[in-house]
């Protein structure tokens, strides 16, 4: 598949090839990144293949850049720039790579992603589902430990669909974006929401993390068939190859959800009243004929975590602790 092309021009050298290296190691982010350190090399390259999206410092804009074939250009503000740049939206250069590109996706995001996805043809993202109906049995850690490591080899997109998710405390900080966002473009029949995603998602350790409801509300009055919307645009129209559904008790349909899941590891318990909770469990969904559900589910016994860091230190860990190992050692016993 031919990605789009996202080019960035910069004499400031390290600037360049820094967020040149940031891209080429998100997975997720359809785009073949290029880097020019002079207008001269950025004008002979563009002459023979198309650029998509341009990122070019204010100083290196010039007449014969605007000259080229580009749609999409965002100008690398150092905070003032020429008057005659403000045709073109700008972000602010010393911020992070991250945010940079979160902001070009707000910008341009859409058109990309919907021609990435005619690329893309049938290729759908695996779903892995992390479910439990015990508490305390680690299973977010288990779901982000999970997540990461996968994300070593692959595009990985974690999604976490508990109504007190306690993400604002751990990470300490307030989501310009939540998965709450998201479920809003779904209810107004938004056919665009998937490709939003690029400008909402966090990153961890090349995981990227869907940030959570903010409000318990938005869990519950989420219907089944919006739930299902949902999945299927992640499933089919992202350029995501697997992602994680730390799923929680409030989502309605969660167990046929769950089913169309081709993994589902479930974090367990061995006190006597946690086996009795799994038999109710289990008792349950062989009422309800879901038997596929019982056979693909997979119990796990997580060993406890107990990090020093904390914040987003305990989850940058979560991959070298001795959770991190037992989630490796499954991994490796499914790959036979």
């Amino acid at each position: 598949m031919k990605k789009s092309i996202l080019a960035i021009c910069d004499v400031e050298k390290p600037y360049a090839y820094n967020f040149m290296e940031y891209i080429n190691q998100k997975r997720s982010i359809p785009f073949e990144i290029q880097a020019f350190t002079n207008t001269e090399s950025l004008l002979e390259s563009g002459s023979r293949e198309e650029i998509d999206i341009l990122l070019i410092a204010d100083q290196a804009m010039c007449e014969r850049v605007k000259e080229l074939e580009v749609d999409n250009i965002v100008i690398l503000s150092e905070g003032v720039h020429d008057p005659r740049l403000d045709q073109y939206p700008s972000v602010y250069k010393y911020q992070s790579s991250e945010q940079v590109i979160r902001e070009v996706m707000a910008c341009y995001g859409e058109e990309v992603m919907e021609a990435q996805s005619r690329c893309v043809g049938g290729r759908h993202a695996e779903l892995i589902g992390v479910y439990s109906p015990l508490g305390r049995a680690q299973k977010t850690s288990f779901a982000l430990a999970l997540g990461q490591i996968l994300a070593r080899g692959r595009a990985v997109l974690y999604v976490n669909m508990e109504g007190f998710s306690g993400f604002e405390a751990l990470f300490r900080k307030n989501f310009a974006h939540t998965l709450s966002d998201l479920l809003y473009y779904i209810r107004q029949e938004n056919s665009h929401a998937m490709h939003q995603l690029s400008s909402m998602v966090e990153t961890v350790n090349n995981l990227d993390i869907l940030a959570p409801v903010a409000t318990p509300v938005d869990i519950w009055e989420t219907s089944f068939e919006q739930w299902e919307q949902l999945l299927d645009g992640l499933a089919a129209h992202s350029t995501y190859e697997a992602v994680v559904l730390d799923m929680g008790q409030g989502v309605e349909g969660w167990h046929k959800l769950l089913e169309r899941c081709q993994r589902v590891y479930m974090p367990v318990l061995g006190d006597p009243m946690s086996q009795g909770k799994l038999e109710q469990f289990e008792k349950l969904l062989r009422m309800w004929k879901q038997q596929d559900l019982l056979d693909k589910i997979q119990k796990v016994k997580p060993p406890f975590y107990m990090s020093p860091g904390e914040g987003v230190e305990y989850v940058e860990q979560l991959p070298w602790s001795q959770l991190g190992d037992y989630v490796r050692s499954i991994l490796q016993k499914e790959r036979g």
